[in-house]
This record gives C-alpha cells, structure tokens and sequence, in this order.
C-alpha cells in the first residue's frame, strides 16, 4: 500500500519521493499561485486575435478574446500557461468569469465588434459565471447577437444533456457557440448531430504545416466536410504561414485564425483610437 503521507496534494497519483513529480507538482503549485494572485489583485486581461475570412482576408469576421493574467513582475502570461493547471478548479470557473465580463465591458466599447470568449462547460453550472452572463445581455440588448461562446471539447463532452439545454436557451438572446480544439481526441462525431454549435474551430495541431503533411491533409479535409455536413462554419487554427493559409482556402475552410494574420494584443484597434481622440 503506498504511504498516505507520500501523496502530493495536487497531483495524488505522484509519489513525493520520485524527483519528476515533486518538481512537477511544485511547478503547478506555484502555477495556481500565480493565478490566485492575479485573479485576487485584478490583474486580469484579454488579448484580442482577429479571426479571418477566406473570402476576404483583410476584414476579419471576429475577435477572439484570450484570457491573460499578470504574474507578480507585470510580465503578461499567456492562457497556455496556465490553463490546463486551473481549468478544473474553482480558479478556473473565476478566470471563465473576468474572462466572461471583459468581453462584455470590450463589446460595450465598440458598437462593430463581434467576439468570442472562451469557457468551460463547467461553469455553466457556476452562479458567478451564470449571473455574468445574464446581467450583460440585459446591460446591452445587442452584445447577444455579437457574442460568440466557445466550449472547449474536452469539456462539452463531460456534461453534454446540460450543454445542449444551455445552448438551446443562449441562442434564444443570439448568442452564437464555437466547438474550440475539435479534433484533439475527446468528441465522438455522434455529439455534434445532438450540439447547437454554428462554428467548429479545428484545432492548431493538423494545422501547422499543413500545406506539407499530408495525413493532416487529409484529416482536416474530412473535419471541413463533417462541418458542412451539420451547417457549421469552421476555422482553421494556428495558421502561420501563407502555404498554410492557401491550402487551407482551396479547401473549402471558411476561417482562417493565426499569427500570420495577427498576432494577439491586449491593445485592440478599437482602444487605440479612442486612446487618440482623447488625447
């Protein structure tokens, strides 16, 4: 039987004698201080990425806001970071909250802006979360049809009944819902006949170098024929390159999100110019 004291907090399957698990486990430690600080000090933030249309790249369809927390030096931390530490802790269902809120103050902001925030199934059942949602659809009768709420894969499977009645209900304010990371190995395709998801974002792992792989190729091309098949959008994500970008128009995908076409900022155009009128 194994020593109930050798049990690490948390990560219980580690035993605190083997070197790579102490480390591992005081790194995720260390990583769920770092956010409790930000969470607790405010010190939370989105950077906005456009996501673009294939049928015209220069004008993007939407943004996406991405979680970004402060660590205790001001340095900006990326969402990847961190996320994976949090998401299934009660840290998590806060970060889905400021996260939730910010993009309603950015919709508020600017009247064009159509956006899409990430979240957890999970914090569907979160009072905070919950009430975040509410009182921004009823702060602004048109942040609903310019909201778009993306639920990660990994989570929509977990709880799909009470999923699917949350969608149903959200869609009747307009709010529009993305299947995020589709393909990483957790939905079976029979899900999506049952989900209200308009847009299925394919996730970035089949599509970095894409132009030149071609078991990629071939997945992905399937992936955009499942979309069609149930009347969804779909966006190709982590697009780095120009072949990429191309290969990817040519077959038939109907966004295309990356660095190649911007990178993310926690300074949006939109900002910017009110910045300059004030000034």
């Amino acid at each position: 039987m194994r020593d109930p004291a050798a049990i690490d907090p948390v990560d219980p399957g580690a035993e605190l004698g083997s070197p790579l698990s102490v480390a591992i486990a005081q790194r995720d430690r260390d990583t769920m201080q770092m956010v409790r600080r930000a969470v607790t000090k405010g010190e939370v933030m989105l950077a906005f990425q456009p996501v673009a249309r294939a049928s015209n790249p220069d004008t993007p369809a939407f943004y996406e806001g991405l979680i970004r927390v402060l660590d205790h030096s001001g340095r900006i931390i990326p969402a990847a970071d961190f996320i994976g530490v949090v998401e299934a802790q009660e840290l998590g269902r806060q970060l889905d909250t400021h996260a939730l809120d910010l993009g309603f103050r950015a919709l508020q902001e600017e009247p064009s802006l159509r956006l899409s925030i990430n979240m957890s199934a999970r914090s569907i059942g979160y009072p905070r979360w919950m009430q975040t949602l509410r009182h921004g659809l009823e702060r602004d009768p048109t942040a609903g049809e310019r909201l778009i709420l993306e639920i990660t894969e990994r989570t929509a499977i977990v709880m799909p009944d009470l999923v699917q009645v949350f969608m149903q209900e959200m869609q009747g304010h307009g709010i529009a819902f993305a299947l995020d990371d589709f393909g990483a190995g957790y939905t079976a395709f029979r899900h999506l006949r049952d989900f209200y998801f308009d847009i299925l974002k394919i996730d970035g792992d089949y599509i970095r170098s894409i132009s030149t792989n071609a078991d990629n190729q071939v997945i992905t091309q399937a992936m955009l024929s499942l979309a069609r098949q149930f009347d969804m959008l779909t966006v190709a994500e982590n697009v780095e390159s120009l072949e990429d970008a191309e290969f990817l128009i040519n077959a038939g995908c109907d966004l295309l999100q990356g660095y190649f076409f911007g990178a993310p900022t926690v300074r949006p155009w939109w900002q910017r110019q009110q910045n300059r009128r004030r000034a």
